[in-house]
């Protein structure tokens, strides 16, 4: 049987330890935990909890081993973080699901990724890097824009004050993200159409996208985008549909292109957003999405699409041993 690494940020102790809501909402519940270690071992793994980086360090340094790790740490500190634990299992040869530790790098950096795929020719709306408030005065962008953290996820940093009608408002929001979040903000151009995710399994060309969801905002949610208020209490104020249509077609090309284009593995989804036209663009891309089985959006479409969280588990973990050429592994085992 193939011995599963799990590596994983608990929520719960980096709320013991002072952590906020929002400065640990990234992190992994206990729940989440559970049923992906259910998932693996149903798939025929056996899977050994690690914990966060520090375990692992420590456990590694003690001179365990696994065939493969199946990392979703978030990491702590720095725009890198996602990179952290990735970086560490190639320093030690070890084979692991999920991105490398350079796509996790890259794809942190919001802007970097939409300079990446700007470059291949995707639609991402036109947009700036503000690190400090005196940048906004060469900021030569229409208005309304929209301003969020230049690496942060889970809506963290984005709420109805996010779209931006004046350079005043520009100016008060851009300081608070770059006050709290100690790194720089990032305006787009509003988009002001659908709300779209893909989902996708698989790496290069072989990577597939199982479906496009929309989310639409009921009453009581904060308008303009997936904020954190919206993200944590999707099941209230979000409802999700699959759209099957020219413009989906359009956005599974777009997604695929940007996926693979970002050197992508596994598993994942792209966020995008239409335009006044109607045409998909590229928002970001989520190489380490979330993977609670009924409040991430990746398990919610694949759910919608009629694969339960089991097995989107066991084809993430196929993906992942077929890239590393451990496949023959799983079949000796």
């Amino acid at each position: 049987m193939i011995t599963v690494g799990f590596t994983y940020d608990l929520r719960d102790d980096y709320l013991t330890q002072g952590f906020s809501e929002e400065d640990s909402a990234e992190f992994d519940s206990m729940q989440t935990i559970a049923c992906i270690d259910s998932a693996l071992q149903a798939n025929g793994f056996a899977v050994a909890r690690i914990g966060g980086i520090k375990a692992l360090v420590g456990a590694l340094s003690q001179g365990q081993r696994w065939d493969i790790v199946f990392n979703i740490c978030e990491g702590i500190k720095g725009i890198t973080r996602e990179s952290q634990i990735p970086s560490l299992l190639e320093a030690y040869d070890l084979p692991y699901v999920f991105s490398s530790s350079a796509v996790m790098a890259l794809t942190m950096n919001k802007a970097l990724a939409k300079f990446v795929v700007r470059e291949r020719d995707i639609p991402t709306a036109p947009f700036a890097v503000i690190e400090s408030l005196a940048d906004i005065d060469h900021i030569n962008l229409p208005f309304p824009m929209f301003v969020k953290p230049l690496a942060e996820g889970t809506g963290k940093g984005i709420s109805g004050k996010s779209v931006v009608q004046n350079k005043r408002d520009l100016k008060e929001i851009s300081a608070e993200i770059i006050q709290k979040f100690k790194q720089p903000a990032l305006a787009e151009t509003y988009l002001p159409g659908k709300d779209l995710t893909v989902g996708i399994l698989g790496s290069g060309n072989n990577a597939k996208a199982i479906g496009v969801m929309e989310t639409f905002y009921k009453n009581g949610a904060e308008m303009g985008g997936q904020s954190f208020y919206n993200k944590k209490n999707c099941e209230k104020v979000l409802e999700y549909a699959l759209v099957v249509d020219e413009m989906s077609t359009k956005a599974v090309d777009i997604a695929l292109h940007s996926w693979r284009t970002l050197g992508c593995f596994d598993g994942g989804r792209v966020d995008l957003r239409c335009d006044k036209n109607g045409v998909p663009n590229f928002l970001e891309v989520n190489p380490l999405a979330g993977l609670h089985p009924t409040h991430s959006d990746l398990p919610i479409l694949a759910t919608m699409t009629g694969i339960n969280h089991t097995k989107l588990i066991g084809i993430i973990m196929d993906n992942a041993l077929k890239r590393c050429s451990l496949s023959q592994l799983k079949s000796a085992k």
